[in-house]
Order: C-alpha cells, then sequence, then structure tokens
C-alpha cells in the first residue's frame, strides 16, 4: 500500500521563488520543485530533425553566461566521478510558424525577456564570428529566426508563446 502526502513549501533563490509542492510516497525525498520562472525553445515547424536539435543546443547554450542562476550544481555518480552542472529547471520546446516565431520575438523582446535567437542564416556559418555578423548584417524584425530560447517568469514565457504547440 502507498502512502502519499501533498506538501508546498516556498525556497527564496536569487532568480525568485521556487515552489516545492507534489505528491509522492512519504519518506521518497523532497517533493518536486515548481519553478515560478521557466525556459522555454521556439522552434519553426519546417526544421529537419537534426536541425531542430542544433538549434536547440545552440539556444540554451547561452543562457547560463547570461542567466547564471539558471545552472544547478555539479553532477557527480556514486564513484565520486565529476560532471559538468546542467540547467537546474526543465527545458521546454515548443514549434511554431514562421508567424508564430516573429510574434514571439516581439512579444519577448517588449517584455525584456532574457532571449536567444537562432536564424536560417546560421545554418550556413560554422563559426561563432560569422553567426554573429550574420545576425548583426539584419534588421530585428527581418531576422529570419527559426528559433527562439526565452527566460522569464512563468506567466510572462507563457504569454510570449501564445499560439505555439509543444514540441511532439
Amino acid at each position: 500500500m502507498r502512502n502519499t502526502y501533498e506538501t508546498e513549501t516556498e525556497t527564496e533563490t536569487e532568480s525568485g521563488t521556487e515552489t516545492e509542492s507534489g505528491s509522492g510516497t512519504a519518506g521518497a525525498g523532497s517533493a518536486p520543485v515548481r519553478f515560478d520562472t521557466k525556459v522555454a525553445v521556439l522552434l519553426r515547424d519546417d526544421l529537419e530533425s537534426w536541425q531542430r536539435l542544433n538549434v536547440t543546443a545552440f539556444l540554451v547554450s547561452g543562457l547560463g553566461t547570461a542567466v547564471p542562476e539558471v545552472i544547478g550544481e555539479p553532477y557527480e555518480d556514486a564513484d565520486s566521478t565529476a560532471y559538468l552542472p546542467m540547467l537546474r529547471q526543465p527545458v521546454l520546446v515548443f514549434e511554431g510558424a514562421k508567424e508564430t516565431m516573429a510574434a514571439a520575438h516581439a512579444r519577448a523582446l517588449s517584455r525584456s525577456l532574457t532571449t536567444a535567437v537562432f536564424t536560417a542564416d546560421l545554418f550556413g556559418t560554422g563559426n561563432d564570428r560569422d553567426n554573429r555578423a550574420a545576425v548583426r548584417a539584419v534588421g530585428r524584425d527581418a531576422l529570419d529566426l527559426v528559433g527562439l530560447a526565452v527566460y522569464g517568469p512563468r506567466n510572462a514565457v507563457d504569454k510570449v508563446l501564445k499560439g505555439a504547440r509543444m514540441h511532439p
């Protein structure tokens, strides 16, 4: 017989409040953490599979440098082998049409959310210098966006992603 419980506690962090809530088995350890922030990636729905993976990896790679509090503690296995720290919270991946991407980009910027972009031009470059030059060469409203990462308060990120759907 399972003994379940419900808990909810709040912990103050540098990036806001983390709310721990959920059910679990008594004695199973701490409850799941529900963050008051969200990390989301929006991908254009016409990308090839390899492009979706590549764009997602590039987009989330910048978060830790711009928002260090999104990075958790380093990992270690039972044999004391050390591993790199990763994002401390889930990354939700969405998809949408070109128009959805443009609208989300405009909403993210209007809300001053932490944002990373990946344009179609970046598939033709091979290094960071050329990537930055390709983005710099195009005005904000003319960027051919294929990917967008957004970090901020949950409700603000949800509003940015209006019209997008969870990636299958």
